[in-house]
């Protein structure tokens, strides 16, 4: 018996791994993350699967759904959204899974910053613009964040920001990093990404809290912050092509 956590992807049904189909079809057990995850992504599980939605569930509930599938011998589909080793959850089921000595495995699944980018057209990591890209969140009312990751100490790098669960915290975003990227510098408000009702509200720092008003997103979205936004033409092409640039599989420069 093993418990699969599953990267289901933002939304879109399509962008499930064929892995990650594969195992939704097998298991007899599914628990997906209901709020997060469509129906459509577990519509495939087999006839007389138990398919559970856990978005009212407690740890205690759902591990306990676990251990009763465990008992059967029934491999469960634990469905999450995104990719599970961000923001998914699953250390401390795992750490109650290695207590009762159940196996697991995890199978990736499609970030929403990477979906996101996909749906705009557009590359994060612009050469001598922003090569780097920071994955993080805000506080608010969920777990505290480290000490030091601070929404300033990113800001201080300059790099392309990927904010998760700050929506309703733009007033303290736009005040933190003004400072650093300049109130012109663009941002994209990317909400529900992959589902049918999928927005991209597009801004800058200084405007984009009235425009969030005005299309009443308070959830479930992800801030896009950094130059590597901009609609511009004028950056050096990658080093990777350049046929001056010889590399261990093109070893010689070329005119």
């Amino acid at each position: 018996m093993t418990v699969y956590f599953i990267g289901a992807g933002p939304g879109d049904p399509e962008l499930l791994t064929l892995k990650a189909q594969r195992l939704i079809r097998a298991c007899p057990v599914c628990l997906y993350a209901g709020s997060l995850v469509p129906e459509q992504v577990v519509a495939e599980a087999p006839e007389g699967a138990r398919v559970l939605d856990t978005a009212s569930m407690t740890l205690d509930e759902t591990h306990a759904e676990i251990v009763a599938a465990h008992g059967q011998g029934q491999d469960v589909a634990r469905v999450h959204s995104g990719d599970p080793s961000l923001y998914g959850a699953i250390a401390e089921q795992i750490r109650r899974l290695k207590a009762d000595g159940i196996d697991y495995q995890v199978v990736p699944g499609v970030p929403a910053y990477a979906a996101a980018a996909a749906a705009l057209g557009q590359e994060l990591t612009i050469p001598e613009v922003a090569q780097s890209i920071i994955l993080t969140r805000v506080s608010m009312k969920s777990t505290s964040m480290p000490p030091n990751e601070t929404l300033e100490n990113f800001a201080r790098t300059g790099a392309t920001l990927a904010i998760h669960l700050g929506i309703r915290n733009l007033r303290e975003i736009e005040r933190v990093l003004t400072p650093h990227y300049g109130a012109d510098c663009p941002v994209v408000v990317a909400y529900r990404v992959g589902w049918p009702d999928q927005m991209f509200v597009k801004g800058t720092i200084s405007d984009i809290q009235p425009k969030i008003r005005a299309a009443k997103i308070t959830r479930t979205a992800l801030i896009l912050v950094g130059p590597a936004l901009r609609e511009v033409q004028d950056f050096r092409d990658s080093a990777l092509y350049d046929p001056a640039m010889p590399h261990v599989l093109r070893p010689k420069a070329r005119a």
